[in-house]
């Protein structure tokens, strides 16, 4: 299991003002992944700020659980085969991961566990001003939103760097999200 800690600045765009900037970075490879978002029926991850979900990309999935920090999040992550993953989402059978013993530690029963929705991402990732920028499209439950995301060591230099960024490409920033793609994947199957 490895951690991190994430700390992102992030805003919704336009559609024009995504397809300006892919324009922009139309040098930078595209990939897609899918985030797979697990809780309980009754949510009982999110009453306490706790975000867990599967990522799949390029053949490969990722457990992921979110938890708040003072300033950011931090992950724990587990590597899981494809098979756990089908296991999880046919049987609701959870992953044998450190995941699993840390979220039974926390008293969280994982037979209640349940693949509730998903959220696939078309997205570029470039290297910018000593952080990464992501520029996505983000399709769930007949929906579609545009992100771009600056994650770097701080979230008062990430916002501003990003805010600069955009300016500078003619895109006014009126509010950094803060909801995240959960929040907004579970919003929309009314979770």
């Amino acid at each position: 299991m490895s951690n991190a800690i994430e700390i992102e600045a992030k805003v919704l765009v336009s559609k024009d003002d995504y397809r300006l900037l892919t324009k922009e970075f139309a040098s930078y490879p595209r990939y897609v992944q899918t985030n797979y978002y697990i809780d309980t029926e009754d949510r009982a991850l999110a009453k306490e700020g706790i975000a867990l979900r599967i990522r799949e990309k390029e053949g490969q999935y990722e457990l992921t659980l979110k938890t708040p920090l003072s300033q950011g999040l931090l992950e724990k992550n587990a590597p899981i085969t494809m098979n756990q993953f089908v296991a999880l989402r046919d049987e609701d059978e959870f992953p044998e991961t450190d995941l699993k013993r840390f979220l039974t530690m926390l008293d969280f029963d994982v037979k209640e566990l349940r693949i509730l929705t998903s959220l696939s991402t078309e997205r570029i990732d470039v290297e910018y001003e000593g952080g990464l920028l992501s520029i996505d499209r983000n399709s769930y439950s007949g929906q579609v939103d545009y992100e771009i995301e600056f994650e770097y060591n701080n979230i008062d230099d990430a916002e501003k760097i990003l805010e600069k960024l955009l300016a500078s490409k003619g895109i006014k920033v009126a509010a950094f999200s803060k909801k995240s793609k959960t929040q907004r994947a579970m919003a929309a199957i009314g979770k």
